[in-house]
């Protein structure tokens, strides 16, 4: 079973809270899968993690998966070797228990977007999966459940 962190974001956006997590997961040696469900977000998320300034440098991309330490993907696979999965903008997954930890990551702003997270939570707890829920705080990460 995999430990899943639900990440409520209530005071940034996923582009500004995102690459901060990711770089968490690099500073230990770690590999990370970013699943999205739309194209044209995965284009958009590309483009601002290379430009985002903390940390400075995120390598990642969306061809030649096994040279990624970060890989952006539609599909539900870790072609990286990836033991970290970020799903993000509603994004699910059907193989949760082949990563060591998963992320989702939803806006707290989006009335949709809480009741997905919740039923994703539901169904994660039901699989027997370890879970953490996190809601951003004005110092940051607040661990909640």
């Amino acid at each position: 079973m995999s430990e899943i962190g639900f990440y409520h974001l209530t005071r940034t956006p996923m582009e500004a809270a995102l690459p901060k997590l990711l770089g968490r997961v690099l500073a230990t040696g770690g590999r990370a899968v970013v699943r999205l469900s739309d194209a044209a977000r995965l284009a958009s998320l590309d483009a601002s993690l290379w430009l985002c300034p903390d940390p400075d440098w995120l390598p990642h991309g969306t061809a030649e998966p096994a040279m990624q330490p970060i890989f952006l993907t539609l599909e539900d696979a870790a072609p990286n070797g990836a033991r970290f999965l970020f799903l993000v903008d509603g994004a699910d997954s059907e193989r949760l228990g082949d990563y060591d930890r998963v992320f989702d990551l939803f806006d707290g702003q989006d009335d949709q977007a809480v009741q997905a997270a919740r039923a994703r939570w539901t169904a994660a707890k039901s699989a027997g999966h370890t879970l953490t829920y996190w809601q951003q705080g004005a110092r940051g990460w607040e661990k909640k459940a």
